[in-house]
């Protein structure tokens, strides 16, 4: 259905400039076309800069062709983006249901946007492939390069390789067995959680959760627990200059010490002191995390949550006051700049970027629900409102898909001068470039002009008054000839930008 309707849009196309209300002299090739039927048609065409876009009944349904770039959408059901240079196309289905990729080393197709991977094709080298097929936990079906395939169906039984981290998966009748392979490490689980084992390049180890387990790797650490998750007893880092013991009983204590490392924790969380020395921070704690101190050459800490903290390291600085009500963060180094405020999370929201070496930045301003302000590294400007999801999920694909629903004016500008306006989906346009200005107030006005050329049009062409260097017109209900005064020549008659600020 959707390749015919992309086969469909280009003939809409080509109707809707065969009926336009056009008088005089035909436009130069070059000059682009901008024609309107609000809100059932929107068409606007820059042969110059290979740009062409068609909207036709408001946001539902675009078509866009900028270069070698095509893009189709039949909000909110589908969005599909092709590349034509790099021969790829992304696709969304009522985002963020299902979303595609496809493209010469790879094609992927996923649901609620890759959290459950439908089908997923990958040719990592040449004559080598990998593939798999999921619906997490359900279903599970690939192939390794290294292992081969591979299928399960959960709970009853499954083997995976090199999936969710680890090499292998093997599992009948979950919980009742299972054994994972990462690393040369092999455990095994009976009843998961409860009874497990593990064996494998030097490590060795059991648990009868949540009663009692252990495990060890000769020279390199120890670790065993008694009523979980009240007693552990840890030897780490053996192999290294500075090992650390580990003992706790919680809530009554906790220690760990070593050459570099010195803890003690009482009643937790509320008392605890820490010495790392190879850091060089001391910190003290009161009610860990919320009331925290530390000193260090490379960190201080003053955390009395809710009621203020700041974090200062090298280049960054992380401040709350009255949490949740204001949050300032920064990064600043010789390459990068950053600077985040927010007020209660996403009410409000001022995100600054800097590169001072290349001299370039950018800004985003969000006030839920009200607007949503951009500046980009071109100097390029724009503001949209209202803004009621954006400053909560802040998205790509709600940008493509679902933001033009509700997005009743934008305006876009430059440091130049230029700007493009748009209200209530097209019904009020304009589109300034340089010393040309285009508007419309569909259906009573439009607007064309220029240094020498001016075409007004009242009532989509029914009474139109145009005038150049050569001479005037006034013509009525879309005849070819009229009233001329002066010297009459060829006069542009339709024309226009491509509806974008480069």
């Amino acid at each position: 259905m959707l390749t015919r309707l992309g086969k469909i849009v280009p003939v809409v196309a080509a109707l809707v400039m065969l009926a336009s209300p056009v008088t005089g002299a035909a436009s130069p090739p070059d000059e682009g076309t901008i024609f309107t039927l609000w809100p059932l048609l929107d068409y606007r065409s820059s042969p110059r800069e290979g740009f062409s876009n068609l909207s036709i009944l408001g946001p539902l349904l675009k078509l866009q062709h900028s270069g070698e770039d095509t893009t189709l959408a039949v909000r909110p059901f589908f969005y599909r983006e092709d590349d034509g240079a790099h021969r790829s196309t992304k696709s969304d289905y009522l985002y963020p249901v299902i979303s595609s990729e496809s493209g010469p080393d790879v094609e992927r197709v996923s649901a609620i946007r890759g959290v459950f991977q439908i089908n997923t094709f990958h040719r990592s080298e040449p004559g080598g492939e990998e593939e798999s097929s999921l619906f997490f936990p359900f279903y599970v079906q690939g192939s390794s390069l290294k292992y081969g395939p591979y299928r399960w169906i959960f709970p009853f039984y499954g083997d995976a390789y090199e999936k969710f981290w680890k090499d292998e998966y093997h599992f009948v009748m979950f919980p009742l067995y299972g054994r994972t392979v990462n690393k040369g490490i092999t455990t095994r689980n009976y009843l998961y959680p409860f009874f497990s084992t593990m064996e494998g390049e030097g490590e060795s180890g059991f648990q009868f959760w949540p009663l009692y387990g252990e495990s060890e790797k000769k020279g390199v650490y120890r670790k065993q627990f008694l009523a979980w998750p009240f007693f552990f007893y840890e030897k780490l880092d053996l192999n290294s200059d500075n090992p650390v013991t580990k003992m706790s009983a919680l809530p009554l204590f906790a220690v760990a010490d070593g050459p570099q490392l010195t803890s003690r924790r009482f009643l937790w969380p509320f008392f605890g002191y820490t010495d790392n020395r190879k850091s060089g921070v001391r910190e003290t704690d009161w009610f860990w995390p919320f009331w925290v101190t530390g000193r260090g050459k490379e960190l201080e800490v003053d955390r009395f949550l809710p009621f203020y903290m700041d974090e200062r390291s090298p280049g960054k600085r992380k401040q709350w006051f009255l949490w949740p009500l204001y949050r300032h963060d920064r990064i600043e180094t010789d390459l990068y700049e950053q600077d985040r405020r927010r007020v209660i999370y996403f009410l409000y929201s001022d995100y600054q970027q800097r590169w001072p070496q290349a001299g370039m930045s950018r800004r985003q301003s969000m006030l839920w629900p009200l607007y949503l302000y951009r500046r980009d590294e071109r100097g390029v400007r724009s503001i949209s409102l209202p803004a009621p999801v954006e400053p909560v999920f802040d998205k790509e694909g709600i940008e493509k898909s679902w933001a033009p629903f509700w997005r009743l004016y934008q305006q876009r500008w430059n440091d130049s001068g230029d700007s493009a306006v748009s209200l209530l989906w097209n019904l009020y346009w304009h589109e300034r470039r340089g010393n040309e200005l285009s508007c419309e107030l569909f259906p009573l006005v439009a607007y064309q002009g220029g240094e020498s050329a001016v075409d007004l049009k009242l009532l989509k062409g029914l009474i139109r008054y145009t005038t150049a260097a050569e001479g005037k017109r006034l013509s009525f209900f879309w005849l070819p000839f009229g009233f001329s005064w002066g010297e009459t020549t060829t006069i542009r008659a339709e024309g226009g930008s491509s509806g974008r600020i480069p």
